[in-house]
């Protein structure tokens, strides 16, 4: 308890970043506009590399949350791999078109 909880995501993707200001997360994420994300109390938040997020909390179970929510906004999809995935997360990816005869 002393140490706390911490979660990290990392996001993938041309031109996908984000950016910690005070309790918001402020994410670039293909969209026309930046989604603004409000960490709830008792999460802290912050952003290395433009890429990678590191939650913590003393509450496993509102950190848990909180991550789920940030990549519910753009989850990992399976044909080019960008979007907010867990640090350890693999994504499966698929091959797209056959193209061919």
């Amino acid at each position: 308890v002393s140490a706390g909880y911490k979660k990290e995501l990392s996001v993938h993707g041309v031109g996908y970043r984000g950016e910690a200001k005070g309790s918001e997360l402020h994410l670039s994420l293909g969209f026309s506009h930046p989604v603004v994300f409000k960490l709830p109390e008792g999460v802290s938040g912050k952003i290395e590399d433009r890429t990678k997020i590191t939650l913590e909390s003393i509450n496993k179970q509102l950190l848990g949350e909180t991550a789920a929510k940030v990549r519910a906004i753009r989850p990992p999809e399976p044909y080019g791999g960008k979007g907010v995935r867990y640090a350890d997360e693999v994504v499966r990816r698929k091959e797209g078109k056959a193209g061919g005869k």
